[in-house]
């Protein structure tokens, strides 16, 4: 589903004030101002913006401008999200924790919407925005600060990948499938993830071989026993011949606890199978049991928290 967004639809006198509205209900609370006043108020933009489960993606293209998230802003929201912004057309310059992310053609670079940031654009611009969850993003990574307004190049590497994901994505997201919509957003997201991960910033001491088979074994069997409700930490250990310490100390480097790992699976999986055509018919608890949840009420609770929404809610996206 897409929503196209204009200033087109109003009076010219009207456009810069209708404009400030629009980002703020489709991206968080902030102020907006043009590099240069326009004559009689006029101001052209417009949004397409399209919802896949579990991420939201627009369009930007609007006139120069320069965006500010304050601390007031902050203080009337409890928006909690990452914006992956990728420079389509034009340049930009994304403003955060000290740091100035400079965006031409092809770069992206995210920032924190709990924290203040400026975006500034001197002359007509295009962008494609990724709207991520804030829990999301920092379940995958650690010192997520340290990464914003940081600019990866979509020359090389993963960025590259990113923005070839990106153009493919514009042209068919109208035509996916739901249970195929949230196997791309989630490919999205890891892209994204790796793109970040190359950041000079995010490095950390590498595992050592031994040490990534373990960690990579561990993850394994969870993912094999997701739909065992007594599935622990403990139980995982005594099944690979480990003790819980050690597998605790596996994931000393991770983004995410052993424990929260295992919830984070449970949840992804619940997620897809509420999208899958072949189970359309299953009523919703019936998903969660069969993922190893043992509470519907707290399975509800739990899934609002990660997706933002209800476990209906997000089948109803599909």
């Amino acid at each position: 589903m897409n929503h196209l967004l204009s200033t087109d639809v109003v009076p010219r006198s009207q456009r810069l004030a209708y404009w400030t509205d629009m980002i703020c209900n489709v991206y968080v609370q902030l102020g907006c101002d043009p590099v240069k006043r326009p004559e009689r108020g006029a101001f052209d933009g417009r949004i397409v913006q399209h919802d896949l489960p579990g991420l939201n993606v627009s369009v930007v293209s609007s006139g120069a401008q320069h965006v500010k998230r304050t601390p007031s802003h902050i203080a009337r929201s409890t928006d909690d999200y990452f914006l992956a912004a990728f420079q389509a057309r034009g340049t930009g310059i994304v403003r955060q924790d000290g740091r100035d992310a400079l965006l031409q053609v092809g770069d992206f670079a995210i920032y924190d919407t709990t924290r203040p940031y400026e975006l500034v654009f001197d002359a007509d611009f295009e962008q494609v925005v990724l709207k991520v969850p804030g829990q999301q993003l920092r379940s995958a990574l650690r010192d997520t600060e340290k990464l914003t307004a940081t600019t990866v190049s979509g020359r090389e590497g993963a960025g590259h990948l990113m923005m070839s994901m990106i153009r493919t994505l514009r042209e068919d997201i109208d035509t996916l499938q739901p249970a195929s919509a949230c196997a791309v957003a989630h490919g999205v997201q890891s892209i994204l993830v790796a793109g970040l991960q190359t950041l000079p910033a995010a490095r950390t001491r590498g595992l050592s071989q031994l040490t990534a088979w373990q960690l990579a074994r561990v993850k394994r069997s969870i993912d094999e026993q997701l739909s065992d409700p007594t599935l622990s930490i403990g139980s995982l250990a005594a099944g690979l011949g480990m003790s819980a310490g050690h597998i605790h100390r596996l994931f000393r480097n991770e983004p995410m606890t052993a424990a929260q790992y295992l919830w984070e699976r449970r949840l992804e999986a619940c997620s897809h199978d509420l999208l899958e055509p072949r189970l359309a018919g299953r009523p919703v608890a019936e998903i969660a049991y069969g993922r190893g949840f043992n509470d519907a009420a707290h399975f509800s609770r739990a899934f609002r928290e990660r997706f933002g929404c209800s476990p209906r809610e997000w089948r109803q996206k599909g």
